[in-house]
């Protein structure tokens, strides 16, 4: 695993720390796992694969989904890192 080179010179998590865990414990099948690890994983993962089909076929209000995936996703990566964090 990369070490995070924000928790390494401020000694505090930032925003994507368990991101890799989480994508390891999915590889090896712990699906809750990787949730707890770092929740928004399933949804970022949902947000790049529809980003790729969109750029293949092109879906006509696909812009939105993408934003409104987009803005899901900050705010689960926001909350769950408040609530890690305090």
């Amino acid at each position: 695993m990369l070490p995070c080179f924000w928790k390494q010179t401020f000694n505090v998590d930032c925003m994507g720390c368990g991101t890799q865990r989480s994508v390891a414990l999915i590889l090896k099948g712990d699906f809750i796992g990787a949730f707890y690890m770092y929740p928004a994983i399933y949804s970022l993962i949902l947000m790049f694969l529809f980003l790729l089909v969109h750029l293949k076929y092109k879906f006509k209000h696909g812009h939105r989904i993408i934003l409104g995936l987009f803005i899901l996703n900050i705010s689960i990566i926001v909350i769950s890192f408040i609530l890690k964090t305090f």
